[in-house]
């Protein structure tokens, strides 16, 4: 059995009560549930899944057992992202409140001021329509190094990345129609899924979380257009982080808190604050089929087709990461790499291609999914992957297990 902090298991069972805090503990003996989300850029024509679809999710699938990813390089080509179940609530809450926005503005812009590693991101670029703009931000240097890669193999149009922190883009006065705060907080959601955050977690911890989620939402608040909406998460338990932030922002930030339409079947766990009753979304492992995860809808009152037809602010001044690989010509030749081919490649490997591929820059890609470029001179051809995205295990399976084809 996991051994929790016992300030954590103390508090964490006064506020589910016994009979929900004794099934978020069985959940420690299962295994936490595996799943993918398919890119609907790419994912098209391939196989079905071998599994069962999220609920709440149209792209979200729980696949029977965990396979080795690192090896698929469908997973490489961003055909699919590996994400956890409940976060994927997203995409019911988009698929749900932004028909009203497209209705006012047509167009828009969107910002995922906290996305790293880019789940999320990656949902809410493939949820938005083609003309929208998103920004995914990570203030962290190293995390925006592994969202701009998330990122670009995703593959969308019009998805920026960058590196700054909230007050950045406040003070670039840029105007947004949707706002997602996935904010840091004390992850006693991952607690099943990562036993380091166990022991990570403290009172003081708790503390300074909601301290700073205020902040980055009191600077989100300014960027984000009359009318527009603000999604507010966190992967923690507790009030402090969650509810009390949220009675917080309507009372210092005059916001409306929207409601979701969710199913009896799909086990979220409303409000735990007494005396708070906004509609608020809370899965708990043990009860939802998926790590913890808590998540609220807020909407700044305002006309947003007034609002978003007066944006102004300063786009040079977010400084957009540029991807470690060039795009590849239009006219590039596609040439199709067997599996062990593709491994190759992604190892950072020189190959030798058929005879009568052309010479020069020419894409190669695994099951009709381009993996990126080489450069054919004859004798071989050499690899163009970015050194920072290469598989570095040196083990190879004999052959593939598709997940997706």
């Amino acid at each position: 059995m996991t051994n929790l902090p016992s300030e954590f298991t103390h508090f964490t069972r006064l506020l589910m009560g016994d009979e929900r805090f004794e099934r978020f503990l069985h959940s420690f003996e299962e295994p936490s549930p595996v799943s993918i989300r398919l890119n609907p850029l790419k994912s098209n024509g391939l196989k079905a899944i071998d599994g069962e679809q999220v609920p709440w999710c149209q792209g979200g699938y729980y696949l029977k057992s965990r396979p080795n990813f690192t090896f698929d390089p469908l997973f490489h080509a961003g055909c699919y992202y590996v994400q956890e179940a409940s976060s994927m609530f997203l995409d019911e809450v988009l698929r749900q409140h932004l028909p009203a926005i497209l209705r006012e503005t047509g167009g828009g812009t969107a910002l995922d001021l906290c996305a790293a590693p880019g789940g999320k991101s990656t949902l809410l670029r493939a949820a938005l329509p083609a003309n929208w703009t998103l920004y995914s931000n990570e203030p962290m240097r190293n995390r925006a190094s592994i969202l701009l890669e998330n990122v670009t193999k995703w593959g969308h149009d019009r998805h920026h990345v960058t590196n700054l922190f909230p007050k950045d883009y406040r003070k670039s006065k840029m105007k947004f129609d949707l706002i997602l705060c996935d904010v840091p907080c004390s992850g006693e959601g991952m607690f099943r899924k990562d036993e380091a955050t166990i022991g990570e977690w403290s009172p003081q911890n708790v503390e300074r979380c909601w301290q700073l989620q205020r902040d980055i939402v009191s600077d989100a608040w300014q960027c984000l257009n009359e009318g527009g909406l603000l999604i507010y998460s966190t992967c923690t338990f507790n009030t402090k982080e969650n509810e009390e932030n949220i009675q917080w922002i309507i009372d210092e930030l005059d916001a409306e808190v929207l409601p979701v339409a969710t199913k009896a079947e799909w086990h979220i766990t409303g409000s735990l604050l007494e005396g708070f009753t906004h509609p608020v979304y809370r899965f708990i492992p043990g009860i939802t089929r998926g790590e913890g995860l808590f998540m609220c809808v807020l909407r700044k009152r305002g006309d947003i087709a007034s609002s978003a037809s007066k944006k102004k602010g300063n786009a040079d001044a977010l400084k957009v990461l540029t991807p470690p690989v060039s795009p590849l010509p239009a006219e590039a030749d596609r040439v199709e790499l067997t599996y062990q081919q593709a491994i190759a490649y992604l190892r950072g490997e020189a190959l030798v291609l058929h005879a009568d591929t052309p010479r020069g820059i020419v894409a190669v890609a695994f099951q009709q999914q381009v993996l990126g470029a080489m450069k054919n001179i004859g004798s071989r051809a050499n690899n163009l992957y970015p050194k920072e995205w290469r598989i570095r295990t040196t083990h190879t399976p004999d052959t593939h297990s598709p997940i997706l084809g």
